[in-house]
């Protein structure tokens, strides 16, 4: 699957139809594993310091609509903002 670029809005995205796979392809096609058994498995290093925390939050549904509508990294964008707000309330 392609990665949305992120000039390209997620509702422009979704618009775009693909061509259905046909059953001769669907035939050919088989595991990448059996394809490519020396391929090593997709494992992800320790995460850089600082360490996120996983939190659960409540916002309001227009806040989230807001930041999906803008694509990938909406959650990093809601830290972005949320870390520069910290920094000039001088928050003890």
């Amino acid at each position: 699957m392609k990665r949305k670029p992120n000039d390209i809005k997620q509702k422009d995205w979704d618009a775009v139809e693909s061509a259905p796979l046909s059953d001769d392809l669907l035939k050919k096609m088989r595991p990448v594993r059996e394809l490519h058994p020396n391929r090593p498995s997709r494992v992800r290093g320790r995460q850089k310091l600082p360490v996120k925390i996983p939190v659960s939050i409540r916002l309001n549904p227009d806040v989230i609509e807001y930041f999906k509508s803008e694509g990938r990294g909406w959650q990093t964008k809601i830290n972005t903002i949320l870390s520069k707000y910290v920094k000039t309330h001088n928050i003890t």
